[in-house]
């Protein structure tokens, strides 16, 4: 699954202000450069609101983190109107299209920075455990409307759905370290998998 452009609309408050200026300044100089600084360069208020709000980068950015995983569940319907199969298709053409763009990309690369500061840091691990579940728990359901709308063969839902987001993670990352053709020859492997695993045949 991918992300929808955050921050289209002005900030309502501080702390929506606050994870806009995380945001920009997050894709403009990713993990390792990233300071309080940095993000008060982009912040519209006082600078010091982010140091009264906050005493580290890591904990402006677990927020952050939070506040990205409150946007994404509260975007994605619990039941959507049209087909699974279409659903699922969209879900896989977005999904390999994370990082096609220039800000998208920025922004990609800065998740894979963070969801690697996971190896060693139980906080960043737990976010990411969390927001993991979330999306199989979404991609699970789709394939369980498809089983029962005879859209999808019965495969188990949970195992493909871990499937699915094995992918898409393997994909964004490649995406962001890796300059070869990759992801097109995956993409076209993966479409392949979905219509011959996973759709219903026609015949």
């Amino acid at each position: 699954m991918t992300h929808s452009p955050p921050f289209l609309d002005e900030p309502t408050d501080t702390r929506e202000a606050i994870m806009k200026a995380t945001y920009h300044a997050l894709c403009k100089h990713g993990y390792s450069d990233l300071t309080i600084q940095r993000i008060g360069d982009e912040f519209e208020k006082s600078k010091s609101l982010l140091y009264h709000h906050y005493d580290s980068k890591d904990e402006l950015l677990l927020d952050f983190l939070e506040f990205m995983l409150d946007r994404l569940e509260e975007r994605v319907p619990a039941h959507r109107e049209g087909g699974a199969d279409d659903h699922i298709e969209e879900i896989v053409d977005r999904s390999f299209g994370i990082g096609a763009s220039a800000t998208d990309l920025e922004f990609s690369q800065a998740l894979v920075e963070l969801r690697a500061q996971a190896a060693h840091d139980e906080d960043y691990r737990e976010y990411f455990t969390r927001s993991d579940q979330f999306v199989r728990k979404h991609i699970a359901h789709t394939i369980r409307s498809g089983i029962e709308q005879d859209l999808f063969q019965p495969v188990d839902p949970r195992e493909t759905a871990a499937l699915f987001q094995v992918v898409f993670i393997g994909t964004m990352t490649q995406r962001v370290t890796n300059d070869d053709d990759t992801i097109e020859d995956a993409h076209a492997a993966f479409e392949r998998y979905v219509r011959e695993c996973l759709l219903e045949s026609e015949d």
